[in-house]
């Protein structure tokens, strides 16, 4: 592979999806060409519309290395999968004269199971679709789907059912028995996409299942030549919640039902396991009540709380001794009956495992409760040591994003990365291994001239945030900017309080307009807001945290992005706040190199969600005048795009009413 070769390509496949070579493009991909051919690692900042999949696809075709694609949504993957690769690789077939290949590969819980689907005798999940008629007609929606030839048994491409119904039809990894074993492994579809995806010269995966092989040093994915980390900003946070332990009431509940209906195990090891998981259940709902009660009380817990020590401690011990028994028990030859413990085994021994974790705790851990969904939590303090060792010594690591960088610089996402950069110190590194330092870190900008497209206001007399909630003064600032948009305006907030109080607002003062208001409530998805958004162009969407990232709506039905405030971490966030604590205690500055990163990081992805085509105009109004008046602002504005900067609140609304009458006068 040469350069030559990896700009002819990159022309054939950009003439393919009939795009328009750009600069930033082949500087891209030129990059990671030569990332492939020397064996370096790679941080590439690509900015919104630059054709980042097609300048990390083209040369890792080009180069014939088995390649690893680690997303950050399922949505990302489909859209590699299904719409990139498909338009490309045959034009690329054809210059390059040999076959390319290309799967997806996913957890096998996104695929439903078919020895639990024809399973004669149903788990707690299924008995629980039989107990409410309305799920019925759902459940057999999916069978009669999984029944038809030629399906690939995709959560993505099954009919829209009931969570309820696809947990009674599909199982986690932990739960699987295993194609080899079970009677319908020659028609799994896990195993069959799996082995197609193994095959593969790029397999498209996700940054849940390289975070779990990763972290736990774990084969699960296949092998491969480079990994490539798309959407990298999210990588850490990624690995982190992959790999935090969760232990409820209902998830020790499952288990000890599952195991009561296996009749091999006695009912002195069911009945003891049954009378601490309801003991462990009455334990929580106190201690959640005792939270309640006490708000001064830390959600962060140092150990295990007597009140909770005791509950988890007969879970466990009943759980193992479940587990031991299930595995002395190894005469089974029927592989119905073995795929029914396996499913009972897994979902003890991941109770059994995650209470022994609890249980021992160490250095390195953060430990919680969140009374909330009465839920105890463990998660590592830091993932970058095991992404250094276990990934970034393995193969070359080709990490891009539109917002890697922090100011104006790499090292904050680098380092969380796993990176080495500066002076941090590090051992050598064994032979035949990639060095974690050797790491090239490209900015290829945006074809976007964001100053003549957009405008970024900057209100220095509102009031800075409190802990009273969203100010009155943001409230009415926020009304009378959308009032001058007509609409069109995507408002991000930072807590659901701040949405609530948005919707209550706006709905009274903008009564009188004809501006539909569309809100986010807890638990809704994404995608089908989203699109009522971007179909009625007079329409406001209101939202938090989900909608600060992925949102795409070019056009006239986004020309105003709102932020409420500086989306720093809360400062009741377990992790983040153990790991501030961390560096202030090393002698740093936990707020400079924990919290302010995050808020940066989400400042961009939040102002990114404006200027989305070459043709798009608008405003973004940051409500947070601490941007302007603190000091750290600088490092916030400069990691976010170069808007045309004002603090003119009547300019702003001048130009959101012209730009307004300019669409409607166009229509």
């Amino acid at each position: 592979m040469n350069l030559a070769e990896v700009r002819k390509a990159l022309e054939i496949a950009v003439a393919a999806i009939d795009g328009k070579a750009r600069t930033g493009q082949i500087e891209m991909a030129e990059a990671v060409a030569n990332a492939l051919i020397d064996q370096h690692h790679l941080m590439v900042q690509a900015g919104t519309g630059t054709g980042k999949s097609l300048a990390y696809l083209v040369p890792a075709i080009v180069s014939g290395k088995k390649t690893l694609i680690a997303t950050a949504t399922l949505a990302l993957q489909r859209q590699l999968v299904e719409r990139d690769l498909p338009k490309i690789v045959p034009a690329l077939e054809k210059e390059l004269g040999r076959e390319i290949t290309y799967g997806i590969y996913k957890g096998v819980g996104n695929y439903v199971c078919l020895q639990k689907l024809n399973s004669d005798e149903p788990d707690p999940d299924g008995e629980l679709v039989l107990e409410i008629s309305s799920l019925g007609k759902d459940a057999q929606r999916l069978r009669s789907w999984a029944e038809t030839p030629g399906v690939t048994g995709d959560r993505d491409e099954a009919p829209d059912v009931d969570r309820r119904v696809w947990a009674a039809s599909s199982v986690s990894g932990r739960e699987c028995v295993g194609a080899d074993i079970c009677n319908f492994g020659a028609k799994c579809f896990a195993a069959n996409a799996k082995a197609k995806a193994i095959n593969s010269d790029i397999v498209v995966s996700n940054h849940t299942l390289l975070a779990l092989e990763v972290v736990e040093s774990h084969p699960i994915l296949p092998e491969r030549d480079v990994v490539i980390l798309d959407e990298a900003h999210e990588f850490m946070d990624r690995t982190t919640q992959a790999v935090t332990e969760e232990l409820t009431a209902p998830r020790v509940a499952r288990a000890a039902a599952m195991a009561r209906k296996y009749k091999a195990i006695s009912n002195k090891l069911v009945d003891s396991f049954t009378h601490a998981s309801d003991d462990f259940a009455d334990a929580m709902d106190a201690y959640a009540e005792f939270m309640r009660g006490d708000l001064e009380i830390s959600r962060k817990l140092d150990a295990l709380p007597t009140e909770l020590e005791g509950a988890v401690r007969r879970v466990r011990e009943t759980a193992d001794a479940i587990v031991k028994f299930l595995q002395a028990d190894d005469d089974i030859i029927d592989t119905t009956e073995l795929a029914e413990r396996a499913r009972v085994k897994g979902a003890v021994n991941e109770v059994n495992v995650t209470a022994q974790k609890m249980l021992r705790g160490k250095d390195g851990q953060v430990l919680w409760y969140e009374p909330t969904f009465k839920t105890l939590y463990l998660a590592p303090l830091s993932v970058s040591d095991v992404l250094r060792d276990n990934m970034l010594r393995q193969t070359p690591v080709i990490a891009t994003s539109a917002t890697l960088k922090v100011g104006s610089g790499f090292d904050a996402m680098a380092k969380q990365i796993g990176f080495i950069v500066g002076s941090e110190p590090d051992e050598e590194p064994e032979a035949a291994t990639i060095d974690p330092a050797n790491v090239q870190m490209l900015d290829v900008g945006s074809p976007f001239d964001f100053a003549q497209q957009g405008m970024l206001y900057l209100p220095k007399h509102l009031p800075e945030p409190g802990r009273d909630g969203i100010a009155p003064e943001v409230l009415e600032h926020l009304g009378e900017l959308i009032d001058a948009a007509g609409g069109r305006t995507l408002a991000l907030f930072s807590s659901w309080r701040a949405v609530e109080a948005a919707d209550v607002h706006l709905r009274k003062v903008l009564a009188e307009r004809p501006i539909r208001i569309i809100t986010q409530k807890r638990g809704d998805a994404v995608a089908p807001l989203v699109e009522k958004f971007a179909s009625d162009e007079t329409s406001v969407l209101l939202g938090t945290m989900t909608l600060w990232q992925g949102v795409d709506v070019p056009g006239a039905s986004c020309t105003l992005v709102a932020i409420d405030r500086i989306p720093f971490p809360r400062p009741d966030d377990p992790v983040m706040s153990a790991r501030s604590a961390e560096v202030d205690a090393a002698g740093g500055s936990g707020f400079m190199s924990i919290s302010l990163p995050r808020a940066a990081l989400l400042l961009a992805q939040g102002t990114g969600r404006l200027i989305r085509s070459i043709d798009d105009r608008g405003v973004v109004a940051i409500l947070d005048s601490r941007i302007v008046n603190k000091r750290y602002g600088s490092a916030l504005l400069n990691s976010i795009p170069p808007l045309w900067r004002t603090s003119d609140g009547e300019v702003v609304r001048e130009s959101l009413k012209r730009l307004s009458q300019s669409i409607g006068s166009a229509e």
